[in-house]
């Protein structure tokens, strides 16, 4: 079975509890298989990158494999609006969907999902030709985004989810979590080879990556800790000018373009 989230902004939990954590969210438009199903949650494994987790029952609609098939085969379309709206012209429901929400089917005004056909005339998100300042524009459109542990929103974002929405718009798909993060793209040696889109990675005392940011121009980072914050990077790590100090140990450098 297989299933496509038509809600703004799904909590998906780590067990089928209303008080387990957060480890992700769906977003409107992403599909995925299902894996369990009780009465009141699915376990549900994501298309985009895997990452399987629990959702409420009443919280996506099921979708043939066909159509499936079909979201994960063709060109992404994304929302460029911090907020758009969707409408379900079916039910004449209105739906808010977040930055980065993918629109199935779209032909320009309107997409179809199974049986029911929603319109939307927001802006869609075209990445500049200039890849790496693209990156770069659209990472600065979360910041100042309050941290939240399996965020993927402006309302609400986690390091590494801050990084994979950045090049979920761009067409490149990344793991969920930093440390799966840190095993794609090519090593880089020093700091300095670092470009702009570049991903960075930080231990904790054990060796375990803990985090991750995008680099920016002039040794600056962009990442989530607290907020959605840009910083400076050197080859020891993040110096936050706030606390005049490092706030994260860098561990390796990553470029996945």
């Amino acid at each position: 079975m297989f299933g496509i989230a038509h809600l703004s902004l799904i909590p998906v939990r780590k067990e089928p509890n209303d008080r387990s954590e957060m480890v992700t969210q769906l977003l409107f438009g992403d599909a995925f298989q299902v894996l369990e199903r009780t009465e009141r949650w699915v376990q549900v494994r994501l298309s985009c990158d895997g990452y399987e987790g629990w959702i409420g029952s009443k919280q996506f609609q099921f979708v043939s494999e066909k159509t499936f098939d079909w979201i994960n085969d063709q060109p992404k379309v994304f929302t460029d609006n911090l907020v758009s709206i969707v409408e379900n012209q079916s039910k004449g429901d209105v739906i808010p969907v977040v930055f980065g929400s993918s629109l199935p089917f779209w032909d320009g005004k309107s997409f179809h999902i199974e049986n029911e056909t929603y319109h939307y005339d927001g802006i869609v998100f075209h990445p500049d030709a200039n890849l790496r300042k693209s990156l770069v524009a659209a990472a600065l459109s979360y910041l100042n985004a309050p941290y939240l542990w399996g965020g993927k929103s402006p309302f609400g974002i986690d390091c590494s989810g801050l990084v994979q929405m950045v090049y979920k718009i761009h067409g490149t798909f990344l793991m969920r979590d930093a440390s799966q993060q840190a095993d794609q793209g090519i090593t880089l040696s020093f700091v300095e080879e670092a470009e702009p889109g570049d991903l960075a990675f930080f231990d904790n005392e054990e060796g375990h990556i803990i985090h991750v940011g995008m680099v920016l121009p002039e040794q600056q980072i962009i990442h989530a800790s607290g907020k959605v914050r840009i910083d400076r990077l050197d080859h020891q790590g993040i110096y936050n000018e706030e606390i005049r100090g490092y706030s994260h140990q860098l561990r390796l450098l990553k470029r996945v373009l």
